[in-house]
């Protein structure tokens, strides 16, 4: 096996390593902020949703809710 050959054959193998870790470390932090989402989707739902609103709905109306309160003016 020449230099050349042995050299493209080591490069080749950590490639691959580092491709590996990379993706495995990507699907971790996909699964960590869908995981996240959901519980924070939870949360909204069941301590601040008011019956039949959704969480999109409740996320809009607490964020308009800093800025005018139902039925009072600022």
């Amino acid at each position: 096996m020449q230099e050349q050959e042995k050299e493209d054959a080591v490069t080749g193998g950590y490639r691959k390593l580092e491709k590996g870790v990379v993706d495995g470390f990507l699907k971790m932090e996909e699964d960590i902020v869908s995981g996240f989402n959901r519980v924070s989707d939870k949360c909204v739902e069941k301590l601040f949703g008011r019956e039949g609103e959704t969480v999109a709905e409740t996320r809009e109306r607490l964020a308009n809710g800093g800025r005018r309160q139902e039925g009072e003016k600022r």
